[in-house]
């Protein structure tokens, strides 16, 4: 029987869907597929199916990715020049901040989408 998008998550929640990406990030598919192109870190994984999961590091760089693009107006280029920065051991102390709240929103959201609040947490 065919997994419903945006149901193919494993049991603890560590996998998201391309559908789960969209409403998390506000983003369209065809720009979260440029991101993974232009961005070697984001690996996601093929399930039985073919469909694409993305693991919770991959949903960070994502919504990190979105940051610099939209709010502090970095191209993709930029943005991943940024990146690749953060993760060469620069800003440790910021980059534990961030992926500390990052987590913390992410735990929000799908708190509030089991309880039915799915659109309300998404701004």
């Amino acid at each position: 029987m065919p997994v419903k998008e945006g149901k193919a998550r494993n049991e603890n929640m560590n996998t998201y869907t391309n559908k789960d990406l969209e409403k998390l990030l506000g983003e369209k598919g065809h720009i979260i597929r440029y991101w993974e192109k232009e961005i070697p870190m984001i690996q996601p994984k093929k399930d039985s199916m073919g469909k694409f999961l993305y693991s919770t590091k991959d949903v960070q760089l994502l919504l990190r990715i979105k940051y610099l693009v939209h709010t502090k107006k970095y191209t993709v280029e930029g943005a991943r020049d940024v990146l690749l920065e953060e993760l060469s051991g620069c800003n440790q102390d910021r980059k534990a901040d961030i992926e500390a709240f990052r987590s913390e929103l992410l735990q929000i959201y799908y708190t509030n989408k089991q309880r039915g609040n799915d659109d309300e947490c998404l701004v």
